[in-house]
């Protein structure tokens, strides 16, 4: 260990920008294991890990890069699953640079350890050597519903497989984990990645329901009477809109979950109406991880050209930085410091956009700084699509008042410990906590399942 002098940060090596583009395979390759070895061996092993502090689901992080850097793989796969439902998954999606990485005691002068890249390093071996994450062959006599495959179902069911509960997951759509399936990019995230795991989880004892809305297909009644608990994990998928008047109506304005899910779908061979941007000029206008999937979706789909208009600068977008470095390699191009006004409409369609510019206050106490709008700055940009990602809302489906949970005035669930109004029912992810990242939602179902497994203890 300690051997940060010795080696340099590296990162994983992406495919070549010509060659990404013209599909929608996952860009970066896997370590190999003298990388991944060498990459371990950079860690310092401190004290006080901050990146395990920095990681919301306090993984083993040290522990498991010591045993990558001795070449204990097997010991290294076993730690990195302890803590996390799916590390091959969040090694790939999550965004290292704020939260492991970004604490890493190296990364204010050495360069961070390459956490990320290790953690699916570490997964990927060890299925090719034919391990898999472990499951107690010990069943305890308690059911739980889980509704919902995206993250949070996933980890809640997980950790409750692993006590031995018996567990059925209802999901309404085609195809099981949610916003890894559908809101997610292939080049991003493979989808064979997902449905492997989905697989370890039945094959652990796992009901699996499709095309089974609760409310429609199966009865809150029948829920409650036939499991002794239920979790919620629906996500917060309702897309927001600008304000802007006639947004709405436009047939040209398209929220960004609809774009990404339509394109997904299709790429799996389902038919299914999708958003077609080819040789059109696609403005993406919001500054997160959403907003990069949509403009790296738009140039694999041919767009004429692609704009991603933001409020704030480049400092201060809320996403992860690879991505934003990725999109801009890939020929998208960035308008930052600009703020929507209006919409010129020609009849049903949107033919440009009227943007005012802005500037950035000084930092307050908090440190964050304000937009401020520079009035009398309106100019127009050209566009043939628009692509709202500005963030999501929970959705409120029926069977929370039948169930009679009690949300709260932004419509997320409201718990305490994970608990609803309904004893018998618990909710985490997005549906609870807001719109977030996938490894919170991981982290909420885990923990979810615990107090779950401690009230039916």
């Amino acid at each position: 260990m300690l051997n940060f002098t010795k080696f340099e940060r590296i990162n994983p090596e992406k495919r070549d920008v010509l060659q990404r583009l013209k599909d929608f395979n996952e860009i970066y390759e896997v370590f190999g294991k003298q990388r991944a070895k060498e990459q371990s061996d950079r860690c310092m092993q401190c004290g006080d890990p901050y990146c395990h502090t920095g990681c919301p689901l306090g993984n083993f992080i040290p522990a498991w890069l010591k045993q990558t850097a001795t070449k204990n793989h097997d010991l290294a796969f076993a730690l990195s699953n302890e803590t996390s439902p799916f590390p091959e998954i969040l090694g790939r999606i999550c965004p290292q640079d704020v939260l492991c990485e970004g604490a890493c005691s190296l990364n204010t002068g050495h360069g961070a350890i390459s956490i990320g890249a290790i953690e699916t390093h570490i997964s990927e071996t060890a299925f090719a050597k034919g391990l898999k994450p472990k499951f107690t062959d010990k069943k305890v006599d308690k059911k739980v519903a889980v509704v919902g495959s995206g993250p949070s179902g996933i980890s809640a069911a997980t950790f409750l497989l692993r006590k031995g509960y018996e567990v059925e997951m209802f999901e309404r759509e085609d195809r099981a984990g949610g916003l890894l399936m559908y809101g997610i990019p292939g080049f991003k995230l493979d989808k064979t990645t997902v449905d492997r795991r989905m697989n370890w989880l039945i094959d652990a004892g796992m009901k699996l329901h499709l095309n089974c809305e609760v409310g429609k297909d199966v009865s809150v009644k029948d829920l409650e009477e036939n499991f002794d608990a239920i979790y919620l994990g629906t996500g917060a998928k309702d897309g927001r809109y600008t304000g802007m008047d006639g947004e709405k109506d436009a047939s040209n304005v398209h929220l960004a979950m609809d774009f990404l899910t339509g394109i997904q779908k299709r790429n799996l061979g389902t038919k299914v109406d999708f958003i077609d941007v080819k040789d059109k000029n696609v403005v993406v206008i919001g500054g997160g991880d959403t907003a990069m999937d949509c403009v790296r979706t738009s140039v694999r789909e041919k767009a004429k050209s692609v704009k991603c208009l933001y409020r704030r600068d480049e400092v201060n977008m809320p996403g992860s930085k690879k991505e934003v470095v990725n999109a801009k390699e890939e020929g998208v191009e960035y308008v930052f410091n600009v703020s929507p006004k209006s919409l010129k409409i020609t009849g049903d369609k949107v033919t440009a956009i009227e943007l005012l510019t802005t500037s950035m206050s000084d930092p307050d106490e908090s440190g964050r700084q304000r937009v401020v709008i520079n009035e009398g700055t309106e100019y127009f940009e050209e566009a043939d699509v628009v692509i709202l990602a500005l963030g999501f809302s929970p959705e409120k489906p029926q069977f929370l008042k039948e169930l009679n949970v009690e949300t709260n005035s932004w419509g997320g669930v409201e718990t305490t410990n994970y608990q609803t109004s309904n004893e018998k029912v618990y909710a985490g992810g997005d549906c609870q906590r807001g719109a977030h990242l996938a490894v919170t939602a991981a982290l909420d179902g885990r923990e979810a399942a615990k107090a779950i497994v401690e009230k039916l203890s």
